[in-house]
């Protein structure tokens, strides 16, 4: 098993940036490129949910099945917790947090990964993929609000 940690910061009110990171749409615009979803749901994650979707790397290979079941979520604490499976992996449990920063908010990653002999792989690949969200995600809270 693998531990990857992450931490992004934002230049803005850790409500924004909660809302960003616990719906599934601004999960499909930050994911754009690397993944593609079909089945995806629309709108705010909630505790006790579970996703199955498809989903291809890249958008070109095949795609695959895959499964998000919320186990924890908290509003007023701003974090959550998943587990995963599904692409080869056994065992992918997500844990998000928003917390407070004195730059506006602070948006924590950490993903335990078991894959067998290709989870150093994987959690290189989680790595650059949770690391590559910051900036769609920048965008998105940049944006005026409808």
């Amino acid at each position: 098993m693998q531990t990857v940690r992450l931490s992004h910061l934002y230049d803005h009110p850790p409500s924004d940036v909660w809302h960003v990171a616990t719906d599934l749409d601004c999960l499909q615009d930050a994911a754009r490129g690397l993944l593609t979803f079909e089945g995806l749901p629309s709108g705010a994650i909630k505790e006790g949910q579970v996703v199955d979707v498809k989903v291809s790397l890249f958008g070109l290979l095949p795609a695959q099945p895959y499964r998000m079941e919320v186990i924890a979520f908290s509003e007023d604490d701003m974090c959550f917790t998943s587990n995963e499976v599904g692409m080869g992996v056994q065992h992918w449990q997500h844990s998000l947090r928003v917390v407070p920063h004195a730059r506006g908010a602070e948006l924590i990653d950490i993903i335990e990964i078991e894959a067998g002999w290709r989870t150093s792989l994987i959690a290189a690949w989680a790595r650059y993929m949770y690391k590559r969200r910051h900036k769609p995600r920048q965008l998105m809270l940049s944006r005026p609000s409808a």
